[in-house]
């Protein structure tokens, strides 16, 4: 008969070494957490290494890379926290005390920061992450990507990991697209849409599914992988267009008069704290599948200040690493504060969010970086001029 741990039940390995005592037996494992609580160390890790940080630290270092979105960092945080919480620290086997998963819903225009900030989150975490937009996924036996190749993308980002890969995070972008053209349910079967959100709930919700290691289709023969998806985070985002109609019909609000546009604008983004689980169903989204994504938040528009903020503030920001690149060559780079405003300002008017703006400095800076190695010892400044297209970067030559 094989030994194992009088604490958590694992079988005694080679892997696995057990401690024996009076009649019982401890895996290191226990030993090392039972040492963790009476030295006060309650904070558990993660298998990565890196610790389970508070919301108070997820949201500092969010702050770091993301610009803005205080109110929807501060929400992120709490279900991340409470997430991964669940996982590590809870100790209860007692299926009547079992803590739903926190899966989040994330609200806003393009390029307000969704999928950056669940980037951003996993890298921080140091755990695996699958990105994919639902508009490619289709139901089982149609053409497109089935579901459950999500669960594949995320092992692949787990290195082949089985344990790694159950601790990932998903993130399913434009999840507004595959709503329902309307409320009542669809007698035959919808392809882009509401079949889409059935054969989500399973994963989402908790499961154990099969996959193959390579993807595609199923066949008989092939051999599977087993994904347990009960502690994978699910964050899902969507721009929502015409939401804020269903939230102002519903809380009766409009804006009535000319000249208004301010007092529309304030109004808009009051109206988009205040999404509730109906709202979402009249938009299209199944009651099942809201009732799975626990934690929603919105995010804002990104203005015109904020814009400048996420050129130059961020660990990574775009400038810093263009300033990077022309280090390389010997060569300084400066932005004027007007130069970057009209970068801001053209991301704005082309509706691409902060997601335009590298987009932007790199039409500008291609024929710059093309002479690039001819302008060693040299400061080269980029005005507003230059953005707009209708003059040239200031060279100055740097004093030996």
């Amino acid at each position: 008969m094989s030994k194992v741990c009088s604490f958590c039940g694992v079988e005694e390995s080679k892997e696995t070494p057990l401690l024996a005592g009076n009649e019982a037996y401890i895996c290191s494992n226990c030993v090392l957490s039972a040492y963790k609580i009476i030295s006060g160390e309650t904070e558990q890790e993660f298998e990565g290494g890196s610790e389970l940080l508070i919301p108070r630290e997820i949201k500092a270092n969010l702050d770091k890379y993301v610009i803005g979105q205080e109110r929807a960092k501060r929400i992120i945080s709490v279900a991340v926290y409470n997430h991964y919480k669940r996982i590590f620290k809870s100790t209860s086997r007692n299926e009547d005390d079992a803590i739903s998963k926190s899966n989040v819903l994330m609200i806003g225009p393009t390029g307000s920061g969704k999928t950056f900030i669940a980037q951003t989150i996993a890298k921080m975490l140091d755990v695996p992450i699958a990105i994919t937009d639902a508009t490619s996924l289709t139901e089982a036996g149609y053409v497109g990507e089935d579901v459950e190749n999500i669960l594949t993308r995320l092992y692949q980002a787990a290195d082949g990991d089985v344990e790694k890969t159950e601790q990932g995070i998903i993130f399913i972008d434009e999840i507004d697209k595959i709503s329902r053209l309307g409320e009542n349910r669809s007698i035959t079967r919808d392809v882009s849409g509401e079949g889409v959100q059935q054969a989500l709930l399973k994963i989402i919700e908790g499961s154990s599914v099969n996959i193959s290691a390579k993807g595609g289709r199923k066949h008989p023969n092939q051999d599977f992988i087993t994904i347990d998806t009960s502690n994978i985070l699910f964050i899902c985002g969507g721009a929502f267009d015409g939401l804020q109609d269903i939230i102002k019909r519903r809380s009766g609000s409009n804006v009535l008069g000319f000249g208004q546009d301010d007092s529309e604008k304030k109004q808009q983004e009051q109206l988009s704290t205040k999404v509730e689980s109906e709202d979402l169903v009249h938009f299209g989204m199944i009651p099942e599948l809201i009732g799975r994504l626990h934690v929603i938040t919105t995010l804002d528009e990104i203005s015109k200040e904020d814009m400048v903020r996420i050129l130059t503030e961020p660990k990574n920001s775009i400038v810093h690493q263009y300033e990077k690149l022309f280090e390389l060559d010997d060569t300084t780079l400066e932005f004027e504060t007007e130069a970057l405003e009209a970068i801001a300002q053209k991301a704005i008017d082309r509706k691409t969010g902060a997601r335009g703006l590298r987009a932007i400095i790199e039409d500008t800076m291609t024929d710059i970086m093309f002479d690039l190695p001819e302008y060693e010892g040299y400061n080269i400044v980029i005005t507003k001029e230059v953005i707009d297209g209708v003059g040239e970067p200031v060279f100055i030559k740097k004093s030996a």
